[in-house]
């Protein structure tokens, strides 16, 4: 089952949602409840990368009311990115401050290895030992994955170190193990205004939109149809049915809609920026920051650089050399190598420019 409401009025679409869903058949007094939002920078939400507060505000709303008040907000920001100043600067100290419930940066938290599929898989402690987990992603476009949404929103549960280890084994497939490992409770996907070009955010595109459901597999597999994307061009969703994660989304699967008269008339289809630059770029296991500022960076510049060689970026290429723009730390043996890890993307601008 999904559950979809339209509209602008964020507190009231989430709350309607999520009395129009199942999740109150999950819930009882005295869960402990962790809300797991996308704060991948500290960005406002309005940029379309991060999660708004009024949405998992309405969430905290709805527990309340089924008796629950053990909850805490947990997350950690992207590689090179302060959860804290995250939180400041996304809304979420107010949150914290109005209902009195812990901001967890899970950056400094504990952790445990997991196993599954051959993989070890270390988690914080605090997602699973949680009774319930609320995942809260955006639903966006991604520069390596196309899609980034619930199972994704995953790998903000996990350290900085193994975020990189992660892109070392090739991104989709530890992903969808994660997913088999830590199963959240609900998804309550924030679909107002994702941006469809970048998972960073700087292009929002006003979809208006809350999309709940239980199983993040079924939810992804139809946001990924609805940005325009086919199930199979985001690899991680081909893992997780085959590690039994959840269902794919069909023509059976039952939609419920409200409010349908303030569905936005446009198509929100993704404009895959990404794979305009693909052919200009050398990659090897990439973090996702760096590679979506190289994206981000291909995009400002119309994918016009001054440089014959491809552009080499990942950790594939830690202590090797070769000629051409190598971009962030792990490719320092290059003719030209933009320093940082993550780089910045003005930064990144100024290497291509120039060379």
């Amino acid at each position: 089952m999904i559950t979809i409401a339209y509209g602008t009025d964020i507190l009231k679409l989430t709350y309607d949602v999520l009395t129009a869903s199942d999740m109150g058949t999950y819930l009882a007094p005295g869960l402990r409840v962790a809300i797991k939002p996308n704060l991948v920078n500290d960005h406002p939400a309005s940029d379309g990368a991060t999660t708004h507060p009024e949405v998992v505000e309405s969430i905290i709303v709805f527990l309340k009311e089924y008796g629950i008040n053990n909850i805490r907000i947990i997350e950690s920001s992207g590689m090179g990115e302060s959860t804290k100043r995250a939180y400041k600067n996304c809304g979420y100290e107010d949150l914290s401050r109005k209902y009195d419930i812990p901001l967890i940066d899970l950056k400094s938290a504990s952790y445990t290895t997991k196993k599954f599929d051959g993989y070890k898989i270390v988690i914080c402690d605090e997602a699973l030992e949680t009774d319930f987990l609320v995942n809260v992603p955006v639903l966006k476009a991604h520069s390596q994955t196309n899609l980034t949404c619930c199972m994704k929103n995953l790998k903000g549960c996990i350290p900085d170190n193994e975020k990189q280890r992660f892109h070392s084994l090739g991104i989709h497939k530890p992903v969808a193990a994660l997913n088999a490992l830590l199963k959240p409770g609900y998804n309550v996907v924030d679909g107002i205004c994702g941006d469809l070009s970048f998972e960073e955010g700087g292009s929002p595109v006003p979809a208006n939109r809350i999309i709940a459901g239980r199983d993040p597999l079924l939810v992804d597999s139809y946001c990924v149809e609805l940005i325009g994307y086919r199930f199979d061009e985001v690899e991680y969703l081909t893992y997780g049915e085959r590690f039994g994660v959840g269902k794919r989304y069909s023509g059976d699967t039952k939609i419920v809609e409200l409010n349908a008269e303030d569905k936005p008339s446009f198509e929100i289809k993704s404009n895959r920026t990404a794979d305009r630059y693909r052919d200009l770029i050398e990659e090897d296991s990439a973090c996702s920051v760096c590679y979506s500022s190289l994206i981000y960076a291909l995009h400002r510049l119309g994918g016009k650089t001054r440089s014959q060689d491809k552009i080499h970026i990942g950790q594939g290429f830690k202590g090797k050399s070769g000629s051409g723009i190598g971009i962030g730390a792990c490719t320092k043996g290059f003719e030209c190598h933009v320093q940082g890890c993550p780089p910045k993307a003005t930064n990144i601008i100024s290497a291509l420019e120039r060379y």
